[in-house]
């Protein structure tokens, strides 16, 4: 903890003098150099340049993604633009030219669209104020006792990421309780447990649905390009179960460790009249919503694709003007970025048979499949607790492809659903961090909980994912 602290600080007074630029391009030219190094190990063992090259790029993006020495969506960017100069000219590859129209089409594959639409949502409810709405019901539905009402935010919460944004349903929490926990102070259990658990059920939650976390997207794309496809309501059916489990016995957790019976709360400024204004815009949102949400669930039944019916929010809310100019402007359009890059960075991988090597020295090994199976949700979940977990999935999702039988497909879901239980540090999610900047929270608050989900998580998942896909080859 003490190193992870001085090199916080270290930053920090970096950027008070305006000196970041320096640690960023000391810490990208380390990361240059060290993946030049390990590259040139690598190329040791014979294998073709057009492998060297991508084993190159992967342990490049790597580190950039640990390091953070440029921001994440940057790496996706710059992923692509390797991947272009070196199968694109004849600068590093001469003998490998490729099409590298498969690693720019990963700008409009089906998860982006998929992701934009669940954004365009997001923003729509936000503007109407309807995620203020949904916690005054929470309020009032669940009562004043702190177990109770701490479980009613975080099932909320939980709902809400399945169709929000984790991020964005995490700020909308933890804005609309800040009132009652500044009233409570920083040394109450109940403000501990509600600031580590909202964020928590956001990114637990998250696993519920194909939009609900970038992973699961990352999954279903990769699956989709082998030509296995899940579609809304198929994801929900081992989806849902972890999702709402894990969010449930968190909060089992966080009642032991917090001991909330019979703590008092006074909720009377949180439940205050809300302003009305306009009622076409929440009209047109909550109908814009229900029509995308049923047109995703029954994929089935009509065949439209997902990404097709994407289209609907961004088209309806654009249309009565519920979303303008400056609202698509503060959508997270990194967030597609960075995904863009890790979707060309796996198939990159694929297709130069990186991830064969891989995987043939990992069923070398001496355990069963299902034991690397295992092994794979909890790397998954280590892994995304320091990076960030789109970048654990882009890396651990082509990898998990590659294994045979039924495991080709229910290891890249195993990974994109352990990536969510990553919560042990404050920078372990998005979700995290905005809670740590409320500064009611100290570092080692999340500690407890972080553990409990590094291992029941990946264990949860592990088992209903694996029974899906047993009950589904069956």
């Amino acid at each position: 903890m003490a190193s992870n602290d001085s090199r916080t600080a270290a930053i920090r007074l970096y950027r008070k003098l305006h000196l970041g630029w320096i640690f960023n391009t000391s810490t990208f030219t380390g990361n240059l150099l060290l993946s030049a190094l390990l590259t040139f190990g690598f190329a040791r063992l014979g294998y073709e340049a057009d492998m060297n090259f991508v084993f190159f790029v992967s342990s490049l993006a790597i580190g950039l993604w640990i390091t953070e020495a440029i921001p994440p969506f940057a790496v996706g960017i710059l992923i692509i633009a390797i991947l272009l100069l070196g199968f694109g000219t004849d600068y590093f590859l001469p003998d490998y030219q490729v099409s590298t129209q498969v690693y720019l089409g990963t700008w409009t594959s089906n998860v982006i669209w998929l992701l934009l639409g669940g954004f365009f949502l997001a923003e729509g409810m936000h503007v109407v104020g309807l995620d203020l709405s949904l916690f005054r019901f929470t309020v009032r539905r669940f009562g004043k006792q702190p177990e109770q009402l701490l479980l009613g935010l975080m099932l909320t919460t939980a709902v809400g990421s399945m169709i929000m944004s984790n991020t964005a349903t995490t700020a909308m929490m933890v804005g609309s309780v800040m009132p009652l926990m500044f009233l409570l102070g920083k040394s109450s259990s109940f403000t501990k447990a509600t600031l580590v658990g909202i964020p928590a059920a956001a990114t637990l939650g998250g696993m519920g649905t194909i939009i609900g976390s970038t992973p699961n997207a990352i999954a279903v794309a990769a699956l989709a390009d082998k030509g296995i496809q899940i579609n809304f309501v198929e994801w929900m059916v081992f989806g849902m179960p972890i999702a709402i489990g894990m969010v449930y016995l968190f909060w089992r957790f966080l009642i032991k460790t917090y001991a909330l019976k019979g703590i008092g709360l006074d909720l009377s400024s949180l439940l205050k009249p809300q302003e009305k204004g306009p009622t076409f815009p929440r009209r047109a949102v909550i109908f814009t919503l229900v029509v995308t949400v049923g047109m995703w669930m029954t994929e089935p039944l009509h065949g439209v694709p997902l990404a097709a019916t994407s289209a609907i929010p961004i088209v309806l809310l654009t249309l009565f003007q519920v979303i303008k100019a400056d609202d698509v402007r503060r959508l997270p359009w990194e967030t597609l970025m960075l995904v863009a890059g890790g979707l060309a960075l796996g198939l990159a991988m694929v297709q130069v048979g990186l991830t064969d090597i891989v995987m043939d020295r990992i069923n070398a090994m001496p355990i069963p499949a299902l034991g690397v199976a295992l092994v794979f949700s909890f790397v998954g979940v280590m892994l995304s607790n320091i990076m960030s977990n789109t970048a654990a999935a882009s890396i651990l999702v082509p990898l998990g492809l590659s294994l045979p039988g039924i495991y080709g497909l229910a290891v890249p879901l195993i990974v994109s659903l352990s990536c969510s239980s990553a919560l042990l540090l404050p920078v372990s999610t998005p979700s995290n961090a905005i809670s740590f900047a409320t500064g009611m929270l100290d570092q080692k608050d999340f500690t407890k909980g972080g553990v409990f989900a590094l291992i029941i998580g990946p264990l949860l998942t592990f088992l209903i994912v694996m029974l899906w896909a047993w009950l589904l080859g069956s």
